[in-house]
């Protein structure tokens, strides 16, 4: 197995860009943890993120940001470059769009393989992870404004279940919540970052007869 059978299985795993529609619904959510929390009703905003998958001789990893600490909304956090979709773009065009203005990733240099089911946020976002493939390391640059710190996590660390924790946050005179989190050296990925890794390891390894094994495998 190699990077050619992780670029075939997540091709074949995936669905097509074109097969985007607006509005789709949800297939994963951070509600998914939390069956006592409701929607709160609101129209929901749509958004997308690129997952960049770099193709490095020495294996697969994923392209992570750490949020600018000045940003007004989930400062310092760890998230894939996305953001929201302006009227009239598909998912796959702000996805593009928003990592090469965040961390300065050329559009040419991205394979798009394909997109993920939508994700729904519990603050009211519904995003469309794209799957982008490059095939050798980009030159990069971050936005200041947006992106404090930029890093690489390898893709047999995040398709480990393993390294999936079920955390919770207790909020004052709230419920406890909980989310997905993948603590990666020293830094903390969770939340909606987390529950798209999540997906994507469930949709791509769920149905092998060993998972993690297949997952390594094709990391190497």
């Amino acid at each position: 197995m190699s990077l050619a059978s992780l670029k075939s299985r997540l091709i074949a795993g995936l669905h097509a860009p074109e097969s985007w529609r607006p509005g789709a619904d949800a297939e994963r959510s951070d509600f998914d943890l939390n069956p006592g929390l409701t929607p709160d009703g609101k129209p929901l905003r749509p958004a997308a993120v690129l997952v960049p998958v770099i193709a490095h001789d020495t294996g697969a990893t994923v392209l992570l940001t750490r949020r600018a600490d000045t940003l007004t909304s989930h400062s310092g956090q760890i998230a894939f470059p996305g953001g929201h979709q302006e009227p009239g773009e598909t998912a796959v065009q702000t996805a593009l769009r928003e990592a090469h203005e965040e961390v300065g990733l050329d559009p040419s240099t991205v394979e798009v393989l394909g997109i993920m089911p939508a994700y729904r946020t519990g603050t009211g976002f519904l995003i469309t992870p794209v799957i982008g493939w490059i095939a050798s390391a980009p030159a990069l640059k971050a936005q200041a404004d947006e992106v404090a710190d930029m890093f690489e996590a390898p893709w047999d660390f995040l398709m480990d279940v393993a390294n999936h924790q079920r955390s919770h946050l207790d909020t004052p005179g709230g419920p406890r919540r909980w989310f997905w989190a993948m603590p990666f050296e020293n830094r903390y990925i969770w939340g909606v970052t987390a529950g798209m890794i999540r997906a994507l390891h469930d949709r791509l390894y769920e149905a092998e007869r060993d998972p993690e094994a297949a997952a390594a495998e094709d990391a190497a």
